[in-house]
């Protein structure tokens, strides 16, 4: 059976909130694991998105986000972890979309070394998992995985070997579920305003939602868990 297509700079091309439930079933490839994608969050600083790194403009560690599209954001989080995001949209306009869980279906030897004593299921069930298990860390930021290549002045830093494929199996729009994001506090936190975490119903190795908390410990209005009233499927776009 032949491998699907590898996804083309134009899939990324696309607004963010179009890119991140369609990147739900496809598959991710790096320093020999294979990861199907089931849960991805949309930022979009260009939408004066509260949730996203490029809220407050561009800094040396968002400059990835600003584009082009078909590069790789890897940011340091909580001073321990690394994830993983996949810059869409035009130049200039900053967004991307954080991958958030997937289950591994090649390279399992690999990925049970990398996450010795972990149970399969939770071996990529959240972003930091994820980057780790696909042995992803801050080199491999504002790197382009697309081909062919672009070459400029601006981008001098070789391109990673990370291959975004299509999905095997087509997914539906009723098999995906949209909710607030995890962990995000304040405005960005609102999931009526901001519903832009997508991930695969039923799903086992998606990761468990957890609301933002304010530094006074106010849970932010509007971020009910996975399962409560106001988390619906994606019909016809993409959670806006």
């Amino acid at each position: 059976m032949p491998r699907p297509p590898r996804l083309p700079r134009r899939f990324f091309a696309r607004e963010v909130l179009q890119v991140a439930p369609d990147l739900i079933g496809c598959t991710i490839t790096h320093a020999g694991v294979t990861v199907r994608v089931t849960e991805t969050e949309a930022y979009a600083g260009y939408l004066h998105d509260p949730g996203s790194h490029a809220f407050r403009g561009r800094t040396p560690r968002t400059e990835p986000m600003f584009g082009p599209a078909g590069f790789t954001y890897v940011y340091f989080t909580y001073g321990m972890h690394w994830m993983l995001c996949l810059v869409t949209g035009p130049v200039d306009l900053a967004q991307a979309v954080l991958i958030r869980a997937g289950e591994v279906v090649d390279g399992l030897d690999v990925a049970a070394q990398r996450r010795p004593g972990i149970a399969p299921r939770d071996w990529c069930r959240g972003p930091a998992r994820l980057a780790t298990t696909l042995a992803l860390d801050g080199g491999d930021t504002g790197r382009d995985f697309c081909r062919p290549v672009l070459r400029a002045p601006a981008m001098p830093v070789e391109p990673i070997d990370l291959i975004v494929r299509a999905a095997s199996n087509s997914i539906v729009p009723q098999q995906i579920r949209t909710g607030p994001r995890v962990g995000v506090s304040g405005p960005g936190g609102d999931g009526a305003r901001y519903p832009w975490r997508f991930w695969l119903d039923g799903e086992p190795t998606v990761s468990t939602y957890r609301p933002g908390v304010t530094r006074s410990g106010r849970r932010w209005p509007g971020s009910e868990g996975d399962r409560r009233p106001g988390i619906h499927p994606v019909s016809g776009h993409a959670g806006t």
